[in-house]
């Protein structure tokens, strides 16, 4: 029987279409993606309501843009830490425990939300101290979904988390917005916890996970083994340089509120904002073909070099919505270049240095954007906004240029002969089938 005319397409459907295996077939992972929804869209909400009650108690722009800068410093101690304790410990003891910590920190700004005078330093300590508790949790929540799926599930499992997180960026603001201007801070810290009592009920579940028989007790010495791991290896120094690269000279979020000015379209601020996050949810749901592909090296340089390319082309548009578009597809290409990145992380690297290397993956994707912030102030100042997203855009090309040129083995990476994803395929064969 030949072929129906539509076959072409549904075949080419499935190959797009998202992954869904890994939630069929682990529990534990079931468990904890509905764990880190939960917790995300209440601390978005938190996100919106902690500026927005610092601008009520000092109207400075100063205070409220301290607030992110009093977290850098417990993010950097603490991710490397984190990493460090994720490989000694019981990393799912780790993640609740942190988890019990991060909703105290939401019950203490409830509290002093409901204070007569709520008091402004209390903010800046919470804010540090749930930054800490955060960066201590990522590593050890990354290790656990190591452990509990097959390593050819990374790909798809990336591509959930992706999905769920940029989903709830996405709708968690204008939620965030809504409660707080409805229910006040003191209301939207109350939702907050309510969440995280649900996410721990959903943690407390999740099966033992092994420890290594390997395992190197935390300590400065075994943090500097962690790094010392990384820079001996070409192919993961390529995925921290190429990322950090790429957001330092393109991500540009500081310039949206001027860029909308500019478009005559001040109202459409949100917009620009939540293009990053559109374009990585389309990329989710369509992740299925990542699956075939085997050469990631070369497919995160491809993808880091379309996010500099729309993000360059975004700010020649002369409208909002091509600006939009263009964000959306350079938010895509970033999700992209981070599926494949997450698959070289959990498909190569051993258990027991898997936690302290989380850590570093932990600073990797999170000092870029605050460096393409910084980058973007600064050039807009001598040529506006969009000359800043112009150049950053143009830069990020070349600089990804640089690497692929500068790391050869990072660029011919090979999934099917990489001696690092052989060995763990063998060893993962040789234990018994988890979660």
């Amino acid at each position: 029987m030949p072929d129906s005319p539509d076959q072409p397409l549904r075949s080419l459907a499935r190959r797009l279409r998202l992954d869904l295996a890994p939630l069929r077939e682990s529990r534990d992972f079931r468990l904890l993606i509905g764990s880190g929804l939960v917790t995300t869209i209440g601390t978005v909400i938190t996100m919106v309501a902690v500026p927005f009650q610092m601008k009520q108690l000092t109207e400075s722009y100063v205070a409220v843009g301290l607030v992110s800068l009093a977290e850098f410093v417990p993010m950097v101690i603490c991710g490397l830490w984190g990493g460090a304790i994720a490989d000694a410990r019981d990393r799912r003891r780790i993640v609740v425990v942190s988890e019990l910590g991060l909703c105290l920190t939401s019950v203490l700004l409830l509290v002093n939300a409901l204070l007569p005078a709520p008091r402004v330093w209390l903010l800046y300590v919470v804010g540090a101290l749930a930054a800490g508790l955060s960066s201590v949790r990522s590593p050890s929540e990354q290790a656990i979904i190591n452990r509990v799926l097959p390593l050819d599930r990374m790909t798809a499992a990336f591509a959930i988390q992706g999905l769920v997180r940029n989903t709830a960026m996405i709708a968690g603001p204008a939620a965030g917005g809504l409660v707080v201007t409805t229910l006040g801070p003191a209301g939207s810290y109350g939702i907050d916890v309510a969440t995280f009592l649900v996410s721990l009920a959903l943690l407390v579940r999740v099966g033992a996970v092994a420890r290594s028989q390997d395992a190197t007790p935390a300590s400065l010495r075994s943090m500097a083994e962690g790094v010392r791991y990384a820079l001996r290896r070409p192919d993961l120094m390529g995925t921290y340089l190429v990322d950090i690269a790429a957001m330092a000279f393109a991500s540009s979020n500081a310039l949206f509120p001027f860029l909308a000015e500019d478009l005559h379209a001040p109202k459409a601020i949100g917009l620009l904002y939540a293009a990053g996050g559109v374009g990585s949810v389309v990329a989710s749901l369509t992740s299925g073909w990542t699956n075939h592909v085997h050469r990631h090296g070369l497919a995160v340089i491809v993808s880091a070099t379309l996010w500099g390319v729309a993000v360059a082309v975004a700010a020649l548009m002369p409208n909002v919505w091509l600006v939009f578009l263009f964000l959306a597809v350079a938010g895509g290409a970033d999700m992209v270049s981070g599926l494949f990145r997450g698959t070289i992380w959990n498909q190569t690297i051993p258990d027991e240095y898997r936690g302290r290397l989380a850590g570093i993956e932990l600073l990797s994707y999170s000092t870029g954007p605050m460096l393409g912030d910084a980058r973007a102030g600064l050039m807009a100042q001598f040529g506006g906004a969009r000359f800043s997203l112009g150049v950053g855009g143009l830069l990020c090309v070349g600089a990804v240029g640089l690497m692929a040129a500068a790391l050869p083995r990072f660029r011919r990476y090979d999934a099917r002969t990489d001696d690092h994803a052989l060995a763990e395929r063998s060893r993962r064969a040789t234990e018994p089938a988890a979660g």
